[in-house]
């Protein structure tokens, strides 16, 4: 008997579509553009990427080989993968998003290191909400993952505690969300302190409510008080502790501990932004959709030699550096952690102090994919996560990356989309100038315009006016340096002395 939940609306019991056509050996078809690798300036260039062997390397422990030859890379590989199948809820909207979003789930499982078996989709008006796809069609799931030896199921959606225990029940095998596999995407790219703090609490704020025990193993009392004993007998009877009651609260502590940690770090990171405030250093946040090219371009902008790989979530520690636009004026530009649809908010809400670099920037430039077969989508899904993090108001250039691998129509679409937008390629150097004298337009100038006469003794105040003011005209006279710049409140009252009445 088939269940209420089990009929789709659209269409027949043949609900579960196998679409073999869908693209699973890699994603982007080759259009990522902005891929591994370093090269001549030119065609192909994503800059220095010094850690990227590092990423790269395959580690061996020494003494821990049972046979005599050295296992290879792809055998190695090949041991570690984990073979899934994919499964969506196609809710609404057209068949070409649900693909598309498949597609990206596929791209999501690769880069935590699977190997796609295959995918199928569900298509109902809303999720089951007991097995998410139904019980029927959970069990057409189970002869799928039988037939194709799958190990796991990837569904394309956050899933309930409920939801994953009954699925599980059903397939038999280990059931994995979207969020936990960005989670654990996070997890393994993260490399500095604060980035491996935030993914942890991330994953704890996700693990806490899924909590499940086996049997009686974690649901068992534990004593309850006596003279350290934790068997039976006296001062250890009546009601106690349950095994995953006790994992709640350890896990609660933790999280505890890592917030503090967060926050202290956090410290540092805004006494560094205080002082690039403090010197009237303009700031450039690159934000956009997770494998857009924005470290290509800050690569390309900068010279930094950051990671650049054909991967989501290859970048998730911000790196700020220092630029400088066509007519002089030295900014700060930061490379940001990629956004993606339906970003889990744990994520957001542990990110939240590297994704303040957004919120207190003076310029945020978005980038998109112009190659994605949705770019407005990714437009759509960034700009849901600038007003989680209070940046939506500030101002915002699109810049529309991978014009070597886009259609001009596209392009064009999104030119008339965003008025305020540019059309550049971080692998190519194309539209990069273009874009320089947008930032050189963009950023806010300094309120007050003075001219003064500074001796030389004091070139201390040349100096700062060249750092965080913008020169108009300077002379070398023999009194001293006739400047006439555009600076701060605090640079114009140190100038006041030496300003010139007239000229």
């Amino acid at each position: 008997m088939t269940s209420a939940y089990d009929r789709s609306p659209y269409d027949d019991d043949s609900a579960v579509e196998l679409f073999d056509d869908l693209d699973l050996d890699g994603f982007d078809d080759g259009e990522a553009g902005d891929g591994a690798g370093s090269g001549p300036v030119g065609a192909g260039y994503d800059g220095d990427q010094f850690d990227l062997a590092d990423r790269q390397a395959l580690r061996r422990v020494a003494g821990l080989s049972t046979e005599l030859a050295d296992v290879t890379e792809v055998e190695y590989r090949q041991l570690r993968l984990e073979r899934v199948v994919l499964v969506g809820v196609w809710t609404e909207g057209t068949v070409e998003e649900a693909e598309n979003s498949m597609q990206e789930l596929a791209a999501l499982a690769e880069t935590a290191g699977s190997e796609i078996l295959d995918g199928v989709i569900q298509r109902r008006d809303k999720p089951d909400p007991a097995t998410y796809i139904g019980s029927g069609k959970a069990r057409e799931l189970r002869d799928i993952v039988v037939a194709t030896g799958a190990d796991t199921v990837v569904c394309d959606g956050e899933l309930t505690p409920g939801q994953l225990i009954h699925l599980e029940d059903v397939v038999k095998v280990k059931v994995v969300d979207r969020t936990a596999l960005i989670l654990d995407i996070f997890a393994q790219h993260a490399k500095s302190r604060e980035g491996k703090a935030q993914v942890s609490l991330a994953q704890m704020q996700y693990m806490l409510p899924r909590l499940r025990g086996w049997g009686q193993s974690l649901s068992r009392q534990m004593g309850g008080g006596g003279s350290g004993s934790s068997g039976g007998g006296m001062a250890t009877r009546g009601p106690g502790e349950t095994k995953i009651e006790t994992d709640r609260r350890r896990i609660r502590e933790k999280m505890a501990k890592m917030r503090r940690e967060i926050a202290d770090m956090k410290k540092a990171r805004d006494t560094k932004r205080a002082e690039r405030r403090r010197n009237k250093v303009p700031s450039v946040a690159i934000a956009g959709y997770t494998n857009a090219g924005k470290s290509s371009l800050l690569n390309r902008l900068t010279g930094a030699g950051v990671l650049v790989e054909n991967a989501l979530f290859a970048t998730l520690d911000p790196t700020v550096r220092r630029s400088e636009t066509p007519s002089g004026r030295l900014y700060t530009l930061a490379d940001t952690v990629g956004f993606v649809r339906h970003l889990p908010h744990q994520l957001v809400e542990a990110f939240r102090s590297t994704l303040e670099e957004v919120a207190d920037a003076d310029l945020i430039l978005h980038i998109v994919d112009g190659s994605h077969p949705e770019p407005e989508a990714q437009l759509a899904a960034v700009r849901e996560v600038f007003v989680e993090v209070d940046a939506q108001n500030v101002p915002e250039i699109v810049v529309v990356n991978k014009a070597d691998a886009a259609d001009p129509l596209v392009l064009a679409r999104l030119l008339r989309r965003e008025p305020h937008a540019v059309v550049v390629s971080a692998k190519t150097g194309q539209g990069i100038d273009e874009l320089l004298a947008l930032i050189d337009d963009e950023l806010p100038r300094p309120e007050v315009e003075v001219e003064a006469l500074v001796p030389y003794h004091r070139g201390d105040l040349v100096a700062k006016v060249h750092t965080s003011g913008e020169l108009l005209e300077s002379d070398h006279r023999a009194e001293g340096t006739w400047l006439r710049a555009r600076v701060g409140a605090v640079l114009a009252a140190e100038l006041q002395d030496f300003a010139v009445a007239n000229h």
